[in-house]
């Protein structure tokens, strides 16, 4: 049932959905700030340019559906798909990559279900895979974090590398870019380096990469404000993040030399913004409480076994679409006994 008719009898269902979507955005403000200081002013190159043409997109595709502009335009589901998009894609991706991204999760993963409150998966990661699929450099290519390399690239120097691939001087992106510390740890415990080993290197931090680990932390403390507000509940984070903890932890103490410290996989890549604020989407995951746990434990184990085992550094997108097609699953049989129903014969 969409979100927006969920509504008591004196708050209109877009009223409520507009509140949902600010608290989310504002929940958000932490880590944008920690991605922005760690990794420059693209983020919010990205942010701006994402919204824009979310916007238009959402306009358009309203316009062709015959919908009104206004209740729609203001409730803020387009701009949160904008602004998780963008805040999960590399800084300097290049703008062409934004707007395919955005375009596909409006038209293709929004609309073309009905909108808001119809589509079956999370329309920010279902783009996010598309774009992984097709152009796998171009979105696994980040900046190192500041404190592993000069990223002193203000607004205008983060515009023109983004619309133009190059500065003035003739440097290019691929000046700025490089590996993640999920990418890297994954590849060089493939050639047989030791965990240990690697963590020591400059890419990493206390726990996870350099900057990752602080954005992580970020990205709870925003999940927590959502908890406490009652925009989501602790089930799907809880769930996720305990199942995440308990197989890499396992695994860890069975083969320490090949695989990365349970705290690294917490702390890393998008672990909390998955936990959050991707995983606790209110029209793709499962909604029994029962349901909510077993989701959340599926996206924390997929996530894991693509980090470790499959052919891409971070599962957290593929685990959620996965368990998205499975959530009206879960939601049958994990629907509450209605009471007295065993008293009737």
């Amino acid at each position: 049932m969409p979100l927006f008719r969920l509504s008591p009898p004196f708050l209109s269902g877009t009223s409520r959905v507009t509140l949902h979507m600010v608290q989310l955005l504002l929940a958000l403000v932490p880590a944008l700030i920690a991605l922005v200081f760690f990794f420059g002013a693209g983020v919010l190159v990205n942010i701006t340019f994402a919204i824009i043409v979310a916007l238009i997109t959402e306009a358009l595709m309203l316009k062709l559906r015959d919908r009104p502009l206004k209740p729609f335009l203001t409730d803020g589901s387009a701009l949160v798909t904008a602004v998780l998009f963008a805040m999960a894609i590399p800084p300097l991706a290049p703008w062409w990559l934004t707007v395919v991204g955005i375009v596909f999760a409006i038209v293709f993963a929004k609309h073309l279900f009905g909108g808001l409150g119809y589509n079956p998966f999370n329309p920010a990661m279902i783009a996010y895979v598309l774009l992984l699929l097709s152009f796998p450099l171009e979105m696994t290519t980040w900046l190192p974090a500041t404190g592993v390399a000069d990223n002193s690239l203000d607004f205008l120097s983060a515009f023109q590398l983004i619309f133009t691939g190059e500065l003035a001087n003739g440097v290019s992106v691929d000046a700025f870019s490089g590996a993640t510390p999920l990418d890297a740890m994954k590849t060089q415990i493939r050639l047989s380096e030791l965990p240990s080993t690697i963590a020591n290197q400059p890419l990493f931090g206390v726990f996870g990469g350099i900057g990752w680990e602080w954005i992580n932390v970020w990205f709870a403390v925003g999940g927590l404000f959502l908890i406490y507000r009652g925009v989501i509940s602790w089930h799907i984070p809880v769930a996720m993040i305990s199942a995440l903890l308990i197989i890499s932890s396992i695994t860890f103490f069975l083969a320490p030399e090949s695989t990365a410290s349970p705290l690294f996989h917490l702390l890393s890549g998008g672990t909390m913004i998955g936990a959050f604020f991707i995983a606790t989407d209110p029209v793709t995951a499962a909604t029994t409480v029962k349901g909510r746990l077993v989701f959340g434990a599926g996206v924390g184990l997929l996530t894991y076994i693509i980090r470790v085992w499959g052919g891409y550094p971070d599962g957290i997108a593929f685990a959620v679409i996965l368990m998205n097609m499975l959530a009206p699953l879960i939601d049958y049989y994990t629907q509450p006994k209605v009471y007295g129903s065993g008293l009737v014969k």
